[in-house]
């Protein structure tokens, strides 16, 4: 099979949508045009042998905050999207707040949009705000190129995010409904949070992990989870579940999917790797909301990932400078809630998933795939097929190392993970066929793009 191919990638295990085996991509503008048999490769093509290690897709990340601009001392699109070409991500969904403005008008998105020019080591689409003051742009911000949109039905941390409630929903979901456009929702309702803070012991240590669990129950997320079902059906509106924690809420969402309501769920690296049980006394770095919940519940979600309830993992890369985490008062319920691992992703997700058996494959249908559909991008990444950009991760699954933060590219190095050790090394990151990044190595300079919903 001949091909006009100007690079060919090629390896004894290459990870496509049929499964893991040897095989060579062929790639011409950037674009990969055919997979082929390992030994098929043609005259006049750059090679790049990866041997036995895996060369999977790149790594699609739909949970990103880049906080640029407003609180770019807390992240910038420079370190965010440099730190993600060192982890195997190729392509990041940016969420619409952490910055100032927060991405909830077209005169934000466009500031968003200056900001991030330049500096855009991997490709980057964008996610509106769904807010109760924005319910009449939301159709300019989805011709605009948004992918879709988030909201809070809880107070988000900052001021520019109010959160909505269901009233808001109702006037918003008719809307979304007839754009086809997704909503992307932290769910967690405020009634049985104000009535678990109304029950915490005055006696009760603000240094325990406990106290923060017992502040953001079960309840917050399972009573959400139920409304947003609820709404999906009566609007037949696409409904996506971020950062989900709680395992009770796994049954209903069983039993939605089977109806064919729209819902979609995701869960985050930190659920399926940390246990509230391990968790020592003011460890803010653990903090986010919702919170890491117990062994069991870790298990649970775990199962609901293998069969299918749970459609992908996203990091919730959400960073702070150290400060904001108290480190020395180790207040679990004042500190800022965020964890930052979206340079780790990938070796996270795969020591937690070998030890439990998976394989890699699973590995790319949950870090790849998975996101790539709920952003519409499935024709164009999360997968090796022909017609996707040439986005690849090659990585060696059986190499070790320990955490160090001083090797983190985040603005910031503080994460639970620090002085963990993982398997699976990243040696080298391609976007669209070209070398972004290889064994610590970058290229001159950032060749990231702007992606936007209808261009792509």
């Amino acid at each position: 099979m001949p091909t006009d191919a100007e690079l060919i990638v090629r390896g004894k295990r290459v990870i496509t949508r049929e499964g893991e085996r040897a095989a060579a991509i062929h790639v011409h503008g950037g674009v990969i045009t055919a997979v082929s048999a390992f030994d098929n490769i043609s005259q006049g093509a750059e090679i790049y042998e990866a041997g036995d290690l895996v060369v999977m897709p790149g790594i699609v990340d739909s949970h990103v905050h880049i906080n640029e601009p407003g609180r770019t001392e807390w992240e910038g699109f420079s370190t965010a999207t440099r730190a993600a070409a060192a982890g195997g991500v190729t392509t990041l969904i940016e969420m619409p707040l952490n910055s100032i403005p927060a991405t909830t008008t077209l005169s934000a998105f466009r500031g968003k949009l200056a900001a991030a020019a330049g500096k855009l080591w991997v490709d980057v689409g964008f996610w509106a705000g769904l807010v109760p003051d924005n319910i009449g742009e939301l159709r300019a911000l989805w011709e605009a190129g948004l992918f879709g949109f988030k909201c809070f039905l809880v107070p988000s941390g900052v001021q520019e995010f109010a959160h909505a409630g269901k009233d808001h929903l109702r006037a918003a979901l008719p809307q979304l409904s007839a754009l086809g456009a997704p909503l992307l929702v932290h769910a967690e309702l405020p009634e049985p949070i104000e009535n678990a803070i109304a029950r915490l012991p005055k006696a009760a240590s603000p240094r325990a992990y406990n106290a923060w669990l017992a502040v953001r129950p079960r309840a917050a997320e399972n009573e959400a989870i139920a409304l947003l079902l609820h709404l999906s059906r009566e609007f037949d509106a696409r409904i996506h579940i971020v950062h989900l924690s709680s395992s009770d809420a796994i049954p209903v969402l069983q039993h939605a999917r089977a109806e064919g309501v729209k819902v979609s769920v995701e869960t985050c690296p930190h659920y399926l790797t940390f246990a509230a049980e391990e968790i020592a006394h003011g460890a803010t770095e653990y903090k986010c909301a919702p919170p890491i919940r117990e062994k069991e519940n870790r298990e649970r979600l775990w199962e609901a990932l293998a069969e299918g309830t749970i459609d992908f993992i996203a990091t919730d890369h959400s960073p702070c400078p150290p400060s904001l985490k108290l480190p020395d008062e180790g207040d679990f319920l004042r500190a800022w809630g965020g964890i930052s691992s979206l340079q780790l992703s990938l070796p996270i997700v795969w020591t937690e998933a070998h030890a439990r058996g998976y394989a890699v494959a699973h590995v790319a249908k949950w870090l790849c795939r998975g996101p790539a559909r709920l952003a519409g991008l499935e024709k164009r990444k999360g997968s090796i097929q022909a017609g996707c950009d040439a986005d690849f991760v090659i990585w060696d699954p059986d190499a070790a190392f320990r955490v160090d933060t001083a090797r983190l590219l985040h603005r910031h190095k503080i994460t639970p993970y620090a002085g963990r050790e993982l398997s699976g090394v990243v040696t080298t990151t391609f976007l669209r066929g070209r070398k972004i990044f290889d064994r610590g190595e970058f290229c001159p300079s950032p060749i990231g793009r702007v992606l936007l919903r209808g261009a792509v």
